[in-house]
């Protein structure tokens, strides 16, 4: 079963060119537009990594994470944070609220394909065996 991505990002083209970016790795993706529905999503799917942006309507990534690292049932889960503004407070903030990776946008497509492959293979590795 290939592993599962969750995409959380309201601007319609950034959430394209990250779903493209990621289906050439063959993963299976799940869509949101903001925070509560990255929480619900995470919940209800489990999936292998969240790529999420910081800027959203009703609920920013910086609150979703917090919530996903805080709930025992999503706090494994790795976060890459996507934003437009590269400000060293948000990139401290997010590191310090639990996410695995901070890109800026404009992302190269081939390095947050790369940087999902290694941390999914990092999540798989420390999981443990299933019977």
């Amino acid at each position: 079963m290939p592993s599962r991505i969750l995409i959380v990002d309201d601007e319609p083209h950034m959430l394209r060119l990250t779903e493209l970016s990621l289906k050439k790795g063959g993963f299976d993706l799940l869509i949101g537009r903001n925070g509560h529905q990255a929480i619900d999503l995470a919940r209800k799917n489990r999936p292998d990594l969240i790529v999420m942006d910081v800027l959203m309507p009703e609920m920013d990534g910086l609150t979703a994470l917090r919530a996903l690292k805080q709930a025992p049932d999503t706090a494994d889960i790795p976060v890459i944070m996507l934003t437009a503004r590269g400000h060293v407070m948000t990139r401290q903030e997010a590191e310090d609220s639990g996410a695995a990776l901070f890109l800026t946008k404009p992302f190269s497509p081939t390095n947050l394909l790369r940087e999902a492959e290694r941390l999914i293979a990092a999540r798989l590795a420390l999981a443990p065996p299933q019977e």
